[in-house]
């Protein structure tokens, strides 16, 4: 096996939990690491955690790819083994989840290590397979969510905001490319990497965009779907994928879970739309017109009374992607524990700063 090459970076390992925090960086080698793998040392949570999710940014040339894998240790001081939490490459040969590895300490469940016995630290190991690839970014969120009403957030005052992201819809592309999670009907996630690539300028170039076919209404999106496919989930809603994904074209960025509105604010505020993922009843969110198992969309504002400005790739056409969803309802449907606990992606140009972190939730 090669050596490993990472870029000199500062990489976060973000751990969350609604009540208690710990936040820590750290810096991967600069050369290259014995026998083509790096692992951390190990990283105490500082409460008992009942979930991990990775992410990072890789670069990796044909023939080349990485797998990303934890093992966390028990409130009891036991160790777990190792769980591979995916592994990718640009080109898709790999980019798959790896099912079937529970045991009595826990489960991986497509992106998400789900603990079986509450877990308060882990390490993080990346192999590289073949030539040239090199991790840019990651970052591993731990978390326990409590199972508690979710208490609205107060609007910021500060007056309205609202991010100019491109409007996507992803019905537009109903029936398109059936091989990628059954089509665009199902494509809320690429769309949302899609807009917020748009957002910042970046995304693939005309040549790559060839395949998509003539009178594609947004070939962006379809390109996004066949990046971000996990061939063993057969969907394109891997979080930690989209993230990668987006790193393909400089972005940095990661997985964590917010606490609030507010804290969605800060970043619009910051100059940076969020992507979250929620579940819902139609009835739950009013204006949203549809019910939902998991779904994904982009935060780009805030109305002067504190309402939620989303990108929603649910509308049937790119018209109607712009809507405001009252601020109670949809925090409700965001953070609450039997929807997605607060998950958002953050991605963003290196050089463009985030908001400060209070929580050290990022």
């Amino acid at each position: 096996m090669c050596d490993m090459e990472y870029e000199t970076t500062m990489v976060p390992v973000l751990t969350v939990d609604l009540a208690r925090v710990s936040f820590t960086r750290f810096a991967l080698p600069a050369g290259p690491a014995t026998a083509g793998r790096w692992t951390s040392g190990e990283r105490p949570i500082g409460f008992p955690a009942t979930q991990l999710v990775p992410s990072w940014t890789a670069r990796t040339p044909p023939g080349s790819w990485i797998e990303v894998a934890l093992r966390a240790t028990t409130a009891g001081g036991e160790r777990t083994k190792w769980y591979v939490m995916g592994r990718w490459s640009e080109q898709g040969d790999p980019r798959t989840s790896v099912p079937g590895q529970g045991d009595e300490d826990g489960d991986v469940a497509v992106d998400t290590f789900v603990a079986r016995r509450p877990v308060v630290a882990y390490q993080v190991r990346v192999v590289r397979h073949g030539v040239g690839a090199r991790v840019t970014g990651l970052g591993v969120m731990a978390s326990a969510l409590p199972r508690l009403p979710v208490t609205p957030s107060a609007p910021g005052g500060a007056g309205p905001v609202e991010l100019a992201v491109p409007r996507l819809s992803q019905h537009a592309h109903a029936g398109h490319h059936p091989r990628y999670d059954g089509g665009g009907a199902n494509w809320c996630g690429p769309a949302s990497v899609a807009m917020v690539l748009g957002f910042w300028g970046r995304g693939p170039a005309p040549a790559e965009l060839a395949w998509v076919g003539a009178g594609d209404p947004a070939p962006v999106v379809d390109h996004a779907a066949a990046g971000t496919y996990d061939e063993s989930y057969q969907g394109t809603g891997n979080w930690p994928f989209n993230v990668a994904y987006a790193g393909r074209f400089g972005l940095a960025g990661f997985v964590t879970r917010l606490r609030s509105a507010a804290e969605l604010e800060l970043f619009v505020r910051a100059g940076i739309p969020v992507i979250t993922s929620q579940s819902f009843k139609a009835h739950e969110l009013p204006g949203a017109g549809y019910s939902t198992g998991g779904h994904i969309l982009v935060v780009t504002g805030f109305t002067a009374a504190g309402d939620v400005v989303v990108n929603d790739p649910a509308a049937p056409a790119e018209a109607g992607v712009r809507r405001v969803y009252p601020r109670a309802a949809f925090e409700n449907v965001w953070l609450r524990s039997s929807g997605s606990g607060g998950i958002a992606y953050v991605l963003h140009p290196p050089e463009h700063p985030l908001p400060s972190c209070i929580n050290g939730n990022w």
